[in-house]
């Protein structure tokens, strides 16, 4: 197989799409195929001060290749999950070669998720070793680690940086070993991520060796003319894992920044004449803003593909005012992209639907009973394809998650028009997106229960211009304490909970719009609050 490879240099995506070859090759053969074949394909880090680090594909896989040994000396085998908790670094691209050289699970964490949520994810995953760095910014990991309760499954805390508590290790001095020559099922658990969602805890998606080829291959169309593309993106969130996966996969010249500054995009965007960009209304105004502001050439992106939130028209007729196609997409962790649309795709299309379905992606407008609607009529989003996932690691999620036939359903509420293009309108999971990261409403009501002075608590969406929603706290008082902004990001910062999950946002009220069973009407507590002008962000 990689004989028949090493004949078609010049993109790697057409070769996994011969003959399917996507579907028959574990993650390590493939990215060690991608390696052999353009091994000088560069991956660009940069910081937050503009400093730059280099490596290319044959580098990376062979530090990749490297780690794994380390991590087979300490006793980690095929079928392991490998967590890290990194913000974005080259060390992250060369543990994603490592654990798939293993045959292991990789489990990459939202860098800025506090104790709270990593105790649940490290449980809930069984994770074997942890990957983390001493301090980054004004976080430091080792007090978090220190707040973590009694992990069992958790046998080795592997610290990137100079600190290294007693009982854990230095990344740079794990022992040396050689990594085992082994076989890997492609439909083996190869990458798991958690995302937030109906339920108070975030969920654990898993995917396999095939989801993520195909999504990848589908990913790549047919231009192999993608020069470079620029991720803006964390490697927890499935948008960053895939700009490392375009480049160990694709061999795509690839950017990545260690944290978003508009400023900084705009001046690499000119710098590398990136062409893809992909981000949140949030990213795509910055980016235009900035190269007003700063006098930068940013006409030679193609394409910015704009999702993870509602998109508003008016950003993206701004886009095309500065020579920028936006195009809209939808998708979620569990199927990263389900439908998208095209540069060539006429203007309105781009501006009120995001796009028709991917190649090889099914998508079906259904009710609540599972049955097919008609065209123009919306209903829940069910769809499937060779990029969706495997199911939860929570196996009772899944009962509820699919229809017969493989469909699964989004939680999402939209319609397909005539052409084929789906518009999503509604969500019917409760959460909140605030700057592309998925928020469970039930997660932050639980937490502002633990507020002094809260009786009852729901979690709103605030529309925001930027982010596209903010976090609203609607509560009623007990009259035990004062309850305002301060004291609950006070308790949430007590608790460790991500600063995302924080309200910014407070409306106090004297009772909750009920059904008649007593829950909480939350469409009218909305609708209610919104004419009375009060979820205006601050």
């Amino acid at each position: 197989m990689a004989q028949a490879l090493s004949t078609m240099p010049d993109s790697c995506a057409a070769a996994w799409r011969a003959a399917g070859l996507w579907r028959d090759v574990s993650l390590g053969e493939a990215m060690a195929l991608a390696a052999s074949t353009l091994p000088q394909a560069p991956l660009h880090l940069v910081d937050a001060e503009g400093r730059e680090q280099v490596r290319d594909l044959a580098m990376l896989h062979a530090e990749g290749l490297r780690l794994a040994g380390s991590l087979h000396a300490l006793g980690i085998r095929a079928g392991d999950t490998i967590a890290m908790q990194l913000p974005n670094s080259l060390t992250n691209a060369v543990v994603f070669q490592a654990a798939a050289a293993l045959g292991c699970t990789l489990l990459p964490i939202i860098h800025i998720y506090g104790p709270h949520e990593l105790a649940h994810i490290l449980r809930d995953s069984g994770a074997k070793a942890l990957l983390v760095p001493d301090a980054w910014r004004s976080i430091d990991y080792l007090e978090r680690l220190a707040r973590l309760p009694e992990l069992p499954a958790l046998q080795h805390r592997i610290i990137v940086g100079e600190r290294v508590p007693q009982g854990m290790l230095a990344y740079d001095a794990l022992p040396q070993g050689t990594r085992p020559a082994l076989t890997v099922d492609p439909g083996d658990c190869t990458l798991l991520l958690y995302t937030s969602g109906t339920t108070a805890a975030p969920k654990g998606v898993r995917h396999t060796s095939r989801s993520l080829l195909a999504e990848l291959v589908a990913q790549s169309g047919d231009d192999p003319g993608v020069d470079c593309v620029l991720s803006p993106w964390p490697s927890g969130h499935i948008a960053g894992t895939l700009g490392l996966l375009g480049h160990a996969l694709l061999g795509r010249q690839t950017v990545i920044l260690e944290a978003w500054n508009p400023g900084l995009a705009a001046e690499l965007v000119d710098r590398f004449k990136v062409r893809q960009m992909s981000g949140t209304p949030f990213h795509l105004s910055g980016l235009m803003e900035a190269a007003a502001r700063d006098g930068r050439d940013i006409a030679s992106v193609r394409q910015f593909i704009i999702g993870a939130t509602t998109v508003p028209p008016a950003v993206v007729a701004a886009s095309e005012a500065a020579g920028i196609r936006c195009c809209r997409c939808y998708g979620s962790t569990e199927l990263p992209t389900v439908s998208q649309c095209d540069p060539d795709d006429p203007l309105d299309k781009r501006l009120n639907t995001d796009g028709r379905p991917n190649a090889g992606v099914e998508v079906r407008i259904v009710d609540d009973f599972g049955h097919c609607l008609s065209v123009g009529t919306e209903g829940e989003v069910a769809v499937r394809g060779p990029e969706r996932f495997a199911g939860y690691t929570d196996t009772a999620l899944d009962a509820v998650s699919f229809l017969d036939g493989g469909w699964f359903l989004t939680g999402d509420i939209g319609k397909l028009d005539a052409e084929g293009f789906l518009a999503i309108t509604d969500r019917k999971k409760d959460i909140i997106i605030r700057g592309g990261e998925n928020v469970s409403s039930r997660e932050v009501e639980e937490l502002l229960l633990s507020v002094p002075g809260v009786r009852e608590a729901a979690a709103i969406g605030a529309p925001d211009a930027r982010l596209g929603e903010r976090i609203c706290a609607v509560v009623t008082l007990d009259g035990s304490a004062e309850v305002t902004i301060g004291s609950i990001d006070a308790a949430f910062r007590a608790i460790g909970v991500a600063r995302q999950k924080t309200p910014e946002l407070l409306v106090v009220i004297e009772d909750f719009p009920r059904t008649p069973s007593g829950k909480v009407q939350k469409t009218e507590l909305r609708r209610s609050l919104a004419a009375e002008g009060r979820l205006i962000s601050p």
